[in-house]
């Protein structure tokens, strides 16, 4: 099996290629291969080995997975997580999507004490199983380029604690996502697609639309009536055009 790594040393990208006798093994077991018996300057992140941390996520042939579940059959090429700072080979920097969750107040800021029954635990159970791998960071094209962009997972935890009965100040949270937020994600669903833990980050945003509108936000992108309707009664007097007409 021949594998082409995307390599960073002393600021200098390249490819090296590795041929290893290795049949049925996971991504991240044929990088352990690499490193224990061909290149021991080879360097990636893994943790549990067991798809819980979240840690070893890379690309296989441009798709964003975790190394450490993804059996290998083929030639590949591996690369690290896109939209990221690469620190060395495989290993990206995490530091901004730490800020983004600390931006959008994705955590509990005033508890509240409330009886909490299995209906509520099921309304943030699955968004609960984030396990924070930036699969869909690399793969959001909104991100790629405004690292401002909350982005999907920060999002998607937004909305755990705007649903659990124990935060009591929801309206706060609705709030920090606004701008650079919710309004500015395109809905393409690469997020819900590249989540190892089966998270449906673009119906959770659309979600945070809704529940902002309930609470009196409006989307920015929509035109207002107003400037409509002053379009639509608009004459060119010096060409004629009527955007009537058409």
């Amino acid at each position: 099996m021949n594998i082409s790594i995307n390599r960073l040393k002393d600021k200098e990208k390249y490819i090296e290629e590795y041929k290893i006798n290795k049949e049925n093994i996971t991504a991240l077991e044929a990088l352990e291969y690499i490193k224990e018996n061909i290149d021991s300057t080879l360097t990636y992140r893994s943790g549990c080995k067991s798809g819980i941390c979240g840690s070893c996520s890379i690309l296989i042939n441009d798709k964003e997975v975790l190394a450490c579940k993804c059996k290998l059959y083929e030639n590949i090429t591996v690369k690290p997580l896109k939209n990221s700072t690469i620190i060395k080979d495989l290993v990206v920097d995490l530091e901004q999507t730490g800020k983004l969750l600390t931006k959008s107040k994705a955590f509990i800021e005033e508890f509240q004490e409330s009886a909490i029954k299995k209906e509520d635990e099921k309304l943030i159970d699955l968004q609960s199983n984030c396990i924070l791998c930036q699969n869909c960071y690399s793969s959001c094209p909104v991100y790629g380029v405004n690292k401002d962009f909350l982005g999907p997972f920060a999002l998607t935890r937004v909305l755990r604690y705007v649903n659990d009965k124990k935060e009591a100040n929801k309206a706060q949270k609705l709030d920090a996502i606004q701008v650079n937020g919710i309004w500015d994600c395109t809905l393409c669903g690469n997020c819900t697609i590249s989540c190892p833990q089966f998270i449906d980050s673009k119906t959770d945003i659309m979600n945070l639309r809704m529940k902002s509108i309930q609470n009196g936000y409006s989307d920015p992108t929509i035109q207002s009536n107003d400037f409509l309707n002053e379009f639509n009664n608009y004459n060119d007097f010096d060409t004629g055009f009527n955007p009537n007409s058409f």
